[in-house]
């Protein structure tokens, strides 16, 4: 069986062009268990890089200056030279925003990051308590790092100091994701069946238990405007929540095994989620339709061959910025750039033994982790989007799909808006 079907001439596809690479540091005695690279994240405002280098240890890294490395040393060395170019950090200098380089000891494997900031004007959902240990403000941008042990901490980036230790998981929090609003709202998924919802601005009050999954939690995804969460685990459904109601307002069914990953497209509009079944599948948000299924293995493996290990799961899953290309990892050695219009990937890269991938904020670049600790960028592919596409997004930020479809507009521009040509 082959990654491309005949039909594709594989010679054709592009392939991306490496920009730079982060090894981990190794030593004789290194053990292979514990190295692993499980989560790479980028902040909001595109200021810093994390990865879980393995052993317990998180590196945070300003971006700007990962790029300047990367320009100037090409793809050689680049973990040497940011080991010696970036300033450290001193908390008494007065300078608490400028980008600094921190190296954490989290003290258990890390198995998930994600950045958070804060907007003034969000208030807790909690019940309003006059007394806060920590008063977030415009520049505050933290860090969430879920443990082994079941543990979340929150770090100050500027500082690298911790803030917050959260403690109700009782297994592996496999998974994190702030609220993009600005609410400081942290939802996490574990290894114990559940999603928690957390209140930062409570100091990390945990405010709710979403209870629906039957094993293992894998990921989890806000929309856009942080009113649906998604979350995937170890089972063939997709299940969508109402965050205003903690209510379960759907489960998507349609892969044939675990589903390991999920995003949103920058609309909302659109969901993708990557499976062992060795497919991702984009699905209409709104009304739980599948749209579109990009395919890892051709032909198409049965639902029970697909059930099973069949060398081409697919790992990650991350939406570019540009709401028009998805990357896509599997097992197979391979990371995909796929158009949401084509078939078939647009451009290609080899990776050995990859485990995530995330696109920086901007979508320029796509950081992918390894086995091994390591993180590889490519340059991802771009293009200027069409003026149709810009209007289809801004109107989609505000619009569901079930309002789209009763506007008095022609029924080719309905479909187009609907994603559905």
């Amino acid at each position: 069986m082959a990654s491309f079907p005949l039909s594709v001439n594989e010679k054709l596809i592009a392939r991306s062009r490496t920009i730079g690479e982060l090894l981990a540091p190794t030593s004789p005695f290194d053990k292979k268990c514990g190295r692993e690279n499980w989560t790479v994240a980028f902040a909001p405002d595109g200021s810093y890089f994390a990865w879980s280098q393995g052993h317990r240890i998180v590196k945070l890294v300003p971006w700007a200056q990962c790029l300047n490395n990367f320009l100037l040393h090409g793809t050689k060395n680049v973990a040497n030279s940011l080991s010696t170019r970036l300033p450290r950090q001193n908390s008494d200098s007065g300078q608490k925003n400028k980008p600094c380089e921190h190296i954490i000891d989290c003290g258990d494997i890390v198995w998930s990051l994600a950045f958070g900031s804060s907007v003034p004007e969000k208030q807790s959902r909690c019940v309003n308590i006059e007394w806060h240990r920590f008063k977030f403000g415009q520049d505050q941008l933290l860090l969430a790092t879920g443990l082994n042990n079941g543990r979340i901490k929150i770090w100050d980036v500027y500082t690298g100091k911790l803030l917050l230790n959260l403690m109700d998981h009782t297994e592996v929090v496999r998974d994190l994701t702030f609220a993009p609003d600005g609410s400081l709202i942290l939802v996490s998924a574990s290894r114990d069946k559940t999603l928690r919802v957390w209140d930062l601005k409570d100091d990390g009050n945990m405010m709710k238990v979403l209870r629906g999954h039957q094993n293992w939690v894998y990921a989890c995804a806000f929309s856009p405007d942080s009113s649906t969460l998604c979350s995937v685990g170890a089972s063939k459904a997709v299940f969508l929540w109402d965050m205003d109601k903690y209510s379960m307002i759907r489960k998507l069914e349609g892969h044939h095994n675990d589903v390991v990953a999920c995003e949103f497209s920058p609309d909302g509009a659109l969901l993708a989620t990557a499976s062992y079944d060795t497919r991702v599948y984009v699905w209409d948000a709104h009304l739980g339709v599948m749209l579109m299924e990009f395919g890892h293995l051709f032909p198409p493996p049965t639902p029970i061959f697909a059930g099973g290990a069949n060398d081409r799961w697919v790992r990650s899953v991350s939406f570019s910025h540009d709401g028009l290309h998805i990357a896509s990892l599997a097992d197979d050695k391979m990371v995909r750039f796929w158009r949401i219009d084509e078939e078939y990937p647009v451009q290609v890269a080899p990776l050995n033994n990859g485990l995530c991938c995330t696109f920086s904020t901007d979508g320029s670049v796509l950081a992918a982790g390894t086995q091994d600790g390591s993180v590889y960028f490519w340059a991802t592919p771009r293009q200027v989007s069409s003026l149709q596409h810009l209007c289809r997004m801004a109107i989609r930020r505000v619009m569901p799909t079930g309002q789209v479809k009763t506007l008095p507009i022609p029924s080719k521009v309905v479909e187009f808006l609907c994603y559905q040509i």
